[in-house]
């Protein structure tokens, strides 16, 4: 992990936490009964949760929030009251390839006291506790239910006094409600206060595919024997990204989710999750749809779409307004791809979180192009190439790329993207 100087780019300090790390950071005043700095939080692929000095960098302390041996943690770690909310998500679905006892991981949000480190709870999305249920072709023990990874931030609802977070698909043949679903715990204890499963026995290994021949993802086609996959393959329509939840006037509130099916859903916080609306803004799979984040600006919602397919080179991906209120289109726009490095690997998945301001929404493409789009038309803006060669402030020329994952960060009239 390192701090860059917002203005020039120079690297104030660095801190090695041991593993790969792709959470945001939450920084944040000094927490009560903490060292009296402001601090970084900053989740790990080796499911480890660092509070770092943010001046100095230096660790304040670490906490391993799930010991299971695939886990992971995606999502940005949220504070509210004193306390950090982290989703734990896994590798397990990647790396079950045969012959291994699949599958045991499942997903949970865990609270830590922001000031010590220590853990005040743990409640997973999957209450039941994997059992054994079949065996595969070699012998191998299978267990489940497994799956519903937390892949993204939770958010917060202060009047309910509760976290909604979105879950991944399962792993098993084992049937659970946790997976593809909206959960709403309580802050206090963790407790499930509501679940909503709006897609059913999605059980999903990479290299299990219901297509034949299969669709791969990200060039992964490997991966578990037949025996060891689910008897029912689902398409992985996961929710990745972060629900929003959305202030209307009047006093109706919306809690909007974005599924990889390339569904968005408008659901009542207030009503136990119950659908209000559902709106498809793309064609959706695997690597399509709402992969990473949405964002809102009160009245309309907007939301990116990926569909990436290895083999359909011309598919693409686009931005659509939505509005909060009833989920109707307000504006769709496709960009067309043009990627510095030529027409290969050239795509125009939108599959990057998106970052809304007042008036302007900005998006980050596969093609590498960040672009400013006007919120009420969807007209471009501006159109920043990232994918062409830099001169960067420590190591000379580099070559730029694609967009994709978090979203920019707006800050002091500048515009920050990876």
């Amino acid at each position: 992990m390192q701090a860059l100087d917002a203005r020039t780019g120079c690297t104030i300090w660095t801190h090695e936490t041991g593993a790969a790390t792709r959470t945001a950071i939450t920084v944040a005043a000094a927490p009560k009964g903490g060292a009296g700095v402001p601090v970084a939080y900053v989740g790990g692929e080796d499911a480890v949760l660092h509070a770092l000095n943010a001046v100095t960098g230096a660790e304040l302390w670490q906490i391993k929030v799930d010991d299971h041996k695939a886990a992971r943690i995606t999502g940005a770690p949220v504070l509210f009251g004193g306390r950090v909310f982290v989703p734990v998500a896994s590798s397990e679905e990647v790396g079950a390839t045969a012959p291994y006892q699949c599958c045991s991981f499942r997903g949970s949000v865990v609270a830590v006291d922001a000031g010590t480190g220590k853990q005040v709870w743990k409640s997973y999305t999957i209450t039941q506790t994997p059992k054994p249920y079949a065996k595969a072709a070699d012998g191998t023990q299978l267990l489940g239910p497994a799956g519903a990874s937390v892949w993204s931030a939770p958010t917060i609802d202060a009047k309910k006094g509760v976290l909604y977070v979105g879950t991944s698909n399962s792993y098993t043949g084992v049937k659970t409600a946790a997976s593809d679903a909206i959960i709403a715990m309580s802050l206090a204890d963790g407790h499930i206060v509501w679940s909503n499963q709006v897609t059913t026995d999605d059980n999903f290994l990479v290299g299990c595919f219901a297509v034949k021949p299969p669709v791969c993802s990200f060039g992964i086609c490997n991966g578990p024997g037949e025996s060891e996959c689910p008897k029912t393959v689902g398409p992985d329509h996961d929710f990745g990204a972060s629900p929003i939840l959305v202030s209307l006037a009047g006093g109706k509130r919306v809690l909007v989710a974005g599924q990889k099916s390339a569904m968005v859903y408008g659901l009542d916080p207030d009503a136990k999750g119950h659908l209000i609306w559902k709106q498809k803004v793309g064609l959706g799979g695997p690597a399509g749809g709402v992969e990473w984040g949405m964002a809102a600006d009160g009245h309309a919602v907007f939301a990116p779409s990926s569909d990436i397919y290895l083999g359909l080179p011309d598919q693409v991906g686009g931005l659509t307004a939505l509005d909060v209120a009833s989920g109707k289109v307000v504006w769709h726009v496709a960009p067309k791809p043009v990627c510095a490095w030529g027409k290969d690997n050239c795509w125009g998945s939108q599959s990057q979180a998106v970052t809304a301001i007042p008036g302007v929404v900005f998006g980050g493409g596969l093609d590498g192009h960040l672009r400013a789009f006007e919120a009420a038309s969807g007209k471009v803006a501006w159109d920043f190439d990232a994918g062409g060669n830099f001169t960067t402030v420590n190591q000379g020329t580099q070559v730029g790329g694609s967009l994709n994952l978090g979203g920019p960060t707006v800050a002091g009239g500048m515009v920050f993207v990876n």
